[in-house]
């Protein structure tokens, strides 16, 4: 029998998160494993009177691609994919992962190769969503491999997954609104601040946001959402940081990561698994060195560490880094093809300060918002 929470869901992606509006072109992206909940996506954007684009990956394809691949096909970017990311309103992806590790072992550098080769469709995107030219979000569909990596029978996840993106049943959209009032709060709260001092577990970082602007994830670019965002001012975030959870990228888990930061750029990196491939994923561009985003996380769906970057951003109680590309509309001028999430747990013995003033402690506001 089909679980209706994947109809409830594609009407929240549709009608909340992107808000298909007639004549929008749309293009459809995800894994094939994901098929209840694209086909549903796909049913709600012909409802709203977009013009959807379906584009469905096979298990394996990717692996296949990195093994079989010379380097001038690694480089390579499809005009397909060049169009859509230039011209089409509305992108939705959907993860349907069959394994989650399939590229563990791929030489680093050609992965860098291949994400260099994406630089500018990459700065196309940063841009045309900062202008709100191009409406996006991504999603996952609950599958055995997410499961496994975060320690749960499917039936437990697909339960963990529906109740962080659609935490009122009967109200979703409803829900996702009064979230955005209340974490709207804190945005305001933050306008005008020039410093926060972060301060955990083998953390202590100062973080210039002058000029810059905080953005409320309210559901609107991922499903399920829970963060407030900037984008630090380049050069300034000084000291060190210790990332509690495994940091994931490309594939590869890298864990107990560690940075040390001098004028806005990492100047030692360790790790306690994977290390080389941390160094190398710095080297990529002159960008990727440097911190795109810093976030508090707020989803309190999200308590624990999944393996999977949409949820782990999002822990109650947790701040991230993205080391690489910024976000335009917060303010930030970091260009990159990497875009690297990293989460730490404030829930024991943490706590951020905004020009002095006490914000957050042990993964909860100071201030009653």
């Amino acid at each position: 029998m089909a679980d209706p929470r994947v109809e409830k869901l594609a009407q929240v992606i549709v009608g909340y998160s992107v808000a298909v509006r007639p004549g929008d072109k749309v293009v459809i992206e995800g894994d094939s494993l994901a098929e209840p909940l694209l086909k549903a996506v796909y049913v709600e954007a012909l409802k709203a009177g977009g013009h959807p684009l379906m584009r469905v990956t096979l298990p394996g394809m990717e692996d296949l691609f990195f093994k079989h691949a010379s380097d001038e096909q690694l480089q390579h970017v499809p005009e397909p994919l060049k169009l859509t990311t230039q011209t089409y309103d509305v992108r939705i992806a959907v993860g349907g992962a069959d394994n989650t590790r399939a590229l563990t072992n791929v030489d680093p550098a050609r992965m860098v190769l291949h994400q260099q080769a994406r630089t500018e469709m990459m700065k196309v995107f940063m841009k045309r969503s900062a202008a709100g030219e191009l409406r996006w979000t991504y999603v996952i569909f609950p599958t055995n491999a997410y499961a496994q990596d975060a320690e749960m029978s499917l039936g437990e996840y697909e339960d963990f997954v529906y109740r962080a993106c659609l935490p009122d049943l009967d109200d979703p959209v409803g829900y996702w609104r009064r979230f955005s009032e209340r974490q709207q709060k804190v945005v305001e709260w933050l306008k005008g601040k020039e410093w926060l001092h972060v301060v955990g577990p083998g953390t202590d970082l100062r973080v210039g946001i002058s000029g810059r602007s905080f953005v409320n994830c309210d559901g609107k670019y991922n499903m399920p959402d829970g963060e407030v965002f900037t984008g630090p001012v380049e050069d300034s975030v000084e000291g060190h940081a210790f990332f509690s959870y495994p940091a994931i990228y490309g594939g590869r888990e890298v864990t107990g990561v560690r940075l040390w930061f001098e004028k806005g750029r990492v100047v030692k990196a360790t790790a306690d698994k994977n290390e080389d491939f941390l160094r190398q994923t710095l080297d990529t561009d002159q960008g990727s060195r440097f911190v795109g985003e810093f976030a508090i996380g707020t989803n309190e769906g999200i308590d624990r560490a999944t393996r999977e970057i949409l949820f782990d951003e999002k822990i109650n109680g947790s701040f991230h880094m993205a080391l690489g590309a910024g976000y335009p509309e917060t303010g930030s001028r970091n260009e990159s093809v990497v875009h690297w999430d990293m989460v730490s747990d404030l829930r024991r013995g943490g706590e951020i300060r905004a020009d002095g003033q006490l914000l957050y402690r042990d993964g909860r506001f100071a201030i009653d918002f």
